[in-house]
């Protein structure tokens, strides 16, 4: 009995130093993410985190439920696609042809049950949001194109030459390192530390900007600076104006802050919303920017925006992945875990997935294996109607 104690005694003693060591050396953050993550029986971010953070709410307006496809639901999932989305735990999956929902399943067998007003985690969709938050701030007279000086907001980078649009196409030549892995990147900090703005703002620019493509999450996050401070507005707000209400979002959404006073959201992750809406921001973007007939973001800028910048990474463009799969043009929203809003424009085909885990990444392809198959078992099964 004694020696039980002595060693609980010594194990909380080492408790306590790590977690005064954590705050003197300014990594106090970490804590956070053991109480977000391992005390939760996870061992990374996950797709239900966001009730542990502080959130910001998109407001919704007068919603406009999709319609439902005549043929809704008439052909069941192929075995392939049944198979992959039991491995890597999809709760949400939509095809959605001709602008009506075609074929619709979640996950209502798990612990928690998913339906079609869920909120789970965007992860990295939330880039292209970001993008086209991007796109509606130039129209709006806020930020004047896409060559506008970073330095133009933030003094620190006035000896750079990084504009608003390479943080949008992952070209700032910021030395981000983006690492999910390791507790003590930037990248961990920036999730679960209670100051953003000042991680971000720490960021270097030690590489040519606007000349290749460099995927850095904390491209996005400076770039949500920038809008902040160019619209003079909280970016939830911004965007429940630009195009929540207006493309009659069914649902609220959250969108995930630092703990500080000024409740910065995480523009480069974190919006909590459904798969109904978020494949909205695919028909919008098919659609060049209109919506039930009013121009709610610039055709061109839309157009630019699922174009490759550049030639030789022809996997970006402006805030989305882009695809030659099957040989279509194909523009997608893509998050951590494999969360996607895959739009091919010419057959009017939107393909949305949510889920836990993403497949492993193919030889020099810049998809994982599962995102292939969700494209070719919607296609079999539209095949099969």
């Amino acid at each position: 009995m004694k020696s039980i104690k002595k060693f609980l005694k010594g194990l909380i003693s080492i408790i306590l130093l790590l977690v005064v060591l954590a705050y003197i050396t300014d990594y106090e953050y970490i804590l956070k993410g053991v109480r977000v993550v391992y005390m939760t029986g996870h061992i990374s971010a996950y797709i239900d985190d966001y009730p542990y953070f502080e959130n910001e709410e998109i407001a919704n307006s007068t919603p406009e439920p999709w319609p439902l496809h005549k043929s809704y639901n008439s052909v069941k999932a192929t075995l392939e696609l049944d198979k992959t989305n039991q491995e890597l735990g999809t709760v949400a999956f939509l095809i959605i042809k001709n602008d009506s929902i075609w074929y619709e399943q979640y996950d209502e067998d798990s612990e928690i049950k998913y339906g079609p007003t869920s909120k789970t985690n965007s992860f990295s969709m939330a880039k292209s949001i970001t993008s086209a938050l991007l796109g509606k701030a130039i129209q709006d007279g806020y930020i004047k194109n896409l060559d506008q000086p970073l330095g133009d907001f933030f003094e620190q980078y006035a000896a750079s030459k990084t504009t608003v649009g390479d943080l949008s196409s992952m070209s700032s030549g910021l030395d981000w390192q983006e690492s999910y892995t390791s507790p003590f990147s930037v990248t961990a900090r920036a999730y679960y530390d209670d100051d953003l703005a000042e991680t971000i703002l720490n960021q270097k620019v030690i590489e040519t900007p606007g000349v290749s493509f460099k995927y850095l999450s904390g491209n996005t996050q400076l770039l949500g600076m920038v809008l902040e401070k160019a619209t003079g507005k909280k970016l939830a707000t911004y965007l429940s104006d630009s195009f929540w209400k207006p493309m009659g979002m069914e649902q609220p959404a959250l969108w995930q802050v630092d703990d500080t006073e000024n409740r910065l959201v995480k523009t480069y992750c974190c919006i909590s919303s459904n798969a109904r809406d978020f494949a909205k921001f695919g028909k919008l973007y098919k659609d060049h920017g209109k919506w039930n007939g009013k121009q709610l973001l610039d055709a061109s800028f839309v157009s630019k925006s699922i174009q490759p910048r550049f030639p030789e990474d022809d996997m970006y463009g402006y805030g989305f992945w882009l695809s030659n799969h099957k040989g279509k043009k194909i523009f997608v929203m893509r998050g951590i875990l494999g969360q996607y809003v895959i739009t091919i424009p010419e057959d009017n085909l939107i393909i949305v997935r949510l889920g836990h885990k993403r497949g492993g990444f193919t030889p020099k392809a810049s998809f994982t294996k599962d995102f292939y198959t969700y494209i070719d078992e919607a296609y079999t099964m539209l095949e099969n109607n």
